[in-house]
């Protein structure tokens, strides 16, 4: 598997006006670009830092994925997201090198992204995932 970069970070928060508001403060961000992945239950907004881009997301439904986590952990780092050139086929090597992936297949995120996560017992806890931008 070939990881080409940090594609993108999540960060959850309760209200997404408001994390706007403070990552412009706070990271001198003008640009977010807001969207919804109804299928997540979820708002976004996300901005570029470099060649990455940052996350915020505000569950709307809290039987999510997202949302569950924000009710145990409250609001903060959720996951990240490494850049590969091809999803189906680091996912093979993620599963040929012992591991697992959370489903059977990916599921297409915002824009042209598609993802596809890890499980967390092979992460020492923490929720990665691979993106694919497709055209």
């Amino acid at each position: 598997m070939s990881i080409t970069k940090i594609h993108h970070i999540n960060f959850l928060v309760k209200d997404l006006d408001q994390g706007i508001e403070q990552y412009k403060k706070l990271l001198g961000t003008r640009d977010f670009i807001v969207d919804a992945l109804p299928g997540r239950g979820v708002k976004t907004a996300r901005t570029r830092v470099g060649e990455s881009w940052l996350v915020l997301i505000q569950p709307v439904d809290m039987s999510g994925i997202p949302g569950q986590h924000l009710e145990q952990h409250g609001e903060g780092f959720f996951l990240i997201s490494y850049g590969v050139d091809d999803l189906a086929t680091a996912a093979e090597q993620v599963i040929a090198n012992g591991s697992e992936m959370t489903s059977a297949e990916s599921r297409k995120g915002l824009e042209n992204w598609q993802v596809w996560d890890i499980t967390m017992e092979d992460t020492f806890g923490a929720q990665i995932q691979l993106c694919e931008e497709r055209d």
